[in-house]
């Protein structure tokens, strides 16, 4: 093991913020203090939090993190939300030298930096950069997202929680649509994995489950080409037999040339500072799909039927019902990542590698791994084929995979 380095450490949460993202940030935390860090004679002397992200650590703004009391940490662990603050800044070349310098100029030499696949390339980027000059700075990725697109892992922190509220949300919703019935639409976040929306599955009975009668009944993805002429017969064929619909769509669904949908329904569509079409801030997508509805649906001469659409958007990310699994992991990345810097001469990110096949009868188990930051940046999973059944649904194989990871949901009586 190489001997530590002596200087400060920086955490960083970036991104949009997550019902867990805070469990990391103390897993780090208490990780480093474990090990000493800010006691006399110990290598790391402070242990510093960015005002927002890679911006505040720029324009020199911290939180001083090294003796904050064991009970504040815990209870902020326990918040949904990002508590340092997060920026959607996605540094290219010029601003990770900016960040290296800044590093450089506060005697920082151990960056962990929590957050999802820009995150990691920042990370990498950094590195590298703090590589070629020989400024010795350790950077450590720890994995967060609600959409689980990164790879390398089974999963990531933020997104159990995300998919708990995604399914008890739709659970109550269908609930409200067999009493009131009609045509009802959710848009879920994931603008290219479709990991968030299929969650809503776990909304059906688990036993006795029958298409018709438990919802969502449609289910779509962006892995999969969305066609809006199917899309209104699928509806169309529910909708005669029962009465009602009830449907979960992603805010990324595309067509076959990988156009999305929302880009050629919405008119004056806003765009995001990277060029993309403004989905999770807006109910344009569902209020779309709605109308298209009506407007296929109404028979001549006849009135529409009732059609909704509500888009979760935001409150999806933080709601406060966190998975105990996922409360669990999140500050274990955390740990982990503290424990890889206290080892020696190494960077990464932590991963997080299920023990188990899901659906085997085996117990639900993971490990945490270091692997090479360039290995995870910049690159963007999606859910494999066999977690999809046709063009509207999920399969066993996903929901045994998701099940664990959500925890216990309720049981509704019914009188159908």
């Amino acid at each position: 093991m190489s001997e530590l380095i002596s200087g400060n450490a920086v955490i960083g949460q970036s991104g949009g913020p997550t019902a867990v993202i805070n469990e990391s940030l103390v897993g780090v935390v208490q990780g480093l203090r474990a090990a000493g860090a800010g006691l006399p004679g110990n290598p790391i002397r402070k242990v510093l939090g960015m005002h927002h992200g890679v911006r505040g650590l720029t324009e020199g703004k911290f939180h001083d993190l090294t003796d904050i009391p064991s009970e504040r940490l815990e209870i902020l662990a326990r918040t949904p939300s990002a508590g340092l603050g997060s920026t959607r800044d996605k540094p290219n070349h010029a601003y990770c030298e900016r960040i290296l310098e800044a590093c450089r100029e506060h005697n920082i030499r151990y960056f962990f930096y929590i957050g999802g696949n820009d995150s990691s390339d920042t990370c990498r980027i950094v590195n590298e950069l703090a590589n070629e000059i020989k400024y010795e700075l350790r950077c450590f990725h720890i994995p967060k997202t609600v959409d689980n697109d990164l790879v390398e892992n089974d999963h990531t922190p933020g997104f159990p929680s995300a998919a708990r509220f995604v399914a008890k949300a739709c659970m109550a919703d269908f609930l409200d649509n067999i009493s009131l019935p009609g045509i009802k639409i959710n848009v879920v976040m994931g603008r290219h994995a479709g990991f968030l929306t299929a969650a809503s599955a776990l909304a059906r009975r688990e036993e006795g489950y029958d298409r018709l009668n438990d919802g969502p009944q449609l289910i779509y993805l962006p892995e999969i080409a969305f066609k809006t002429e199917r899309f209104i017969e699928d509806v169309a064929r529910i909708f005669d037999e029962t009465g009602r619909c009830h449907i979960v769509v992603s805010e990324g669904i595309q067509d076959a040339e990988g156009t999305p949908i929302g880009a050629t329904l919405i008119e004056n569509a806003q765009t995001d500072a990277h060029g993309n079409v403004q989905l999770s801030g807006s109910g344009a997508l569902g209020d779309q799909l709605a109308n298209l509805l009506k407007e296929n649906m109404t028979p001549a001469g006849g009135t529409p039927p009732r059609v909704r659409a509500d888009t979760f958007g935001y409150v999806q990310r933080c709601f406060p019902d966190q998975s105990r699994i996922d409360q669990h992991e999140a500050r274990g990345v955390g740990r982990y990542a503290a424990r890889l810097a206290m080892s020696g001469d190494m960077d990464g990110s932590v991963s997080i590698k299920r023990m188990n096949e899901p659906g085997s009868g085996q117990p639900y188990a993971i490990r945490y791994e270091r692997v090479e930051l360039r290995a995870v940046a910049a690159k963007t999973r999606h859910m494999p084929e066999a977690f999809i059944e046709g063009h509207c649904d999920v399969s066993q194989a996903f929901l045994d995979y998701c099940r664990p990871l959500v925890g216990a949901l309720p049981l509704y009586e019914r009188l159908d």
